[in-house]
């Protein structure tokens, strides 16, 4: 009897461990187990403990293959998840960078363009703001020598002197025509006045002043090329000679013929403006 008691007691203690360790595991991964979340990286469920393995299977130092892979594989599809979510998440990040770049160097090209367009619209209106007040100018000066275009002012006076009853002319006349022509070639806004002067009287002296005259204004245009309308006749006959002192007169004797160029400023405002002055050849009929 006191032998089966010994052989009992021992067989019910070891029965009775694997029930108490369950139990004693089963409460500590109660306790120890957290509450169940998906707040995490992956957006799955954290890995849940691992399954009873029975007293045995805890404490068996002798894991199998089999064993150990249902323990790892878990962990190691959630490393690989984490990896690839990683990896997705570098490559938003630089595709994020990258257009971030892109639009800032856009913003950048885009302001240098408009501030190219700012400065080149800056010079425009320089430019428009001096060619205003060159018309301005121009429109003065042109309103200017418009006011004065029929006051000619005398540059130079020739005289040509005739012997009595003489119509031609001398070497000496021909010289002082030649000098006072070339003074006027090619430019614009000058008249020629000619006028005869002859010793006699009444229609003799008239008509002696005008041949005169006629004679110098033929070898101008002949000789000169000196437009005709350019030229302005006058046979003074007798008429007094006008002196220094306005109370006084003087006849001719013999004859006499003066040769007057006046200009008005229209030469002036063709050299203001750069345009080039035309000839009065170019610009007789043909």
């Amino acid at each position: 009897m006191n032998n089966r008691l010994m052989i009992a007691l021992p067989l019910a203690a070891i029965l009775a461990l694997p029930a108490l360790a369950q139990t004693t595991s089963s409460t500590t991964d109660s306790a120890a187990t957290p509450a169940t979340s998906t707040d995490n990286a992956t957006g799955k469920a954290p890995l849940a403990p691992a399954p009873r393995e029975g007293f045995w299977g805890r404490v068996n130092p002798f894991a199998r293959k089999s064993y150990v892979k249902r323990q790892t594989e878990p962990i190691r599809d959630r490393v690989n998840e984490l990896d690839e979510l990683t990896s997705a998440n570098s490559k938003a990040i630089k595709d994020t960078d990258s257009r971030a770049q892109a639009g800032i160097k856009m913003a950048s090209d885009k302001a240098d363009v408009a501030d190219q367009h700012a400065v080149d619209a800056g010079n425009k209106a320089t430019m428009a703001q001096s060619s205003a007040q060159q018309v301005t100018t121009r429109v003065q000066t042109v309103e200017t020598v418009v006011g004065n275009i029929d006051q000619y002012k005398a540059q130079n006076q020739t005289e040509i002197l005739f012997r009595p009853g003489q119509t031609v002319l001398s070497k000496n006349a021909k010289d002082a025509l030649d000098t006072m022509a070339g003074t006027v070639k090619g430019q614009r806004g000058y008249i020629i006045e000619v006028q005869g002067f002859s010793s006699g009287k009444a229609q003799t002296a008239i008509s002696n002043s005008q041949k005169m005259a006629e004679s110098v204004v033929r070898y101008l245009v002949l000789n000169h090329d000196i437009p005709v309308y350019r030229i302005y006749l006058v046979g003074m006959g007798n008429a007094p000679l006008a002196t220094d002192d306005a109370t006084k007169t003087k006849r001719v004797s013999g004859g006499r013929v003066e040769i007057s160029l006046l200009k008005n400023d229209l030469e002036q405002l063709s050299v203001n403006s750069g345009a080039p002055a035309t000839t009065d050849q170019a610009q007789q009929p043909k």
